[in-house]
């Protein structure tokens, strides 16, 4: 046998898995976030609903972006896969 029905995931690049390209912007964007957070290093003053917190800029930028993430992975939605359907 020449080949099987697994031979062509272990010639498959790696830039060209799905999974991969689904991960390049992300990686992309993460990368700049965080050059930008940890590039605003003076403090400021957040008011927080009643409270008024003087922290480091790159601290509530931070908060921010973790916030948003966790956002991001509650309203993704997961397509389901294409062979999961059962034939009727």
């Amino acid at each position: 046998m020449a080949g099987t029905s697994t031979d062509h995931k272990a010639h498959t690049p790696f830039l060209s898995r799905p999974g991969v390209r689904r991960l390049i912007p992300f990686a992309v964007i993460t990368a700049i976030a965080l050059v930008f957070i940890f590039q605003n290093r003076t403090s400021v003053e957040i008011r927080l609903l009643v409270p008024e917190v003087t922290m480091p800029l790159w601290g509530a930028l931070l908060i921010a972006w973790g916030l948003g993430m966790l956002a991001c992975a509650f309203t993704v939605r997961r397509r389901p896969k294409r062979h999961s359907r059962q034939p009727r």
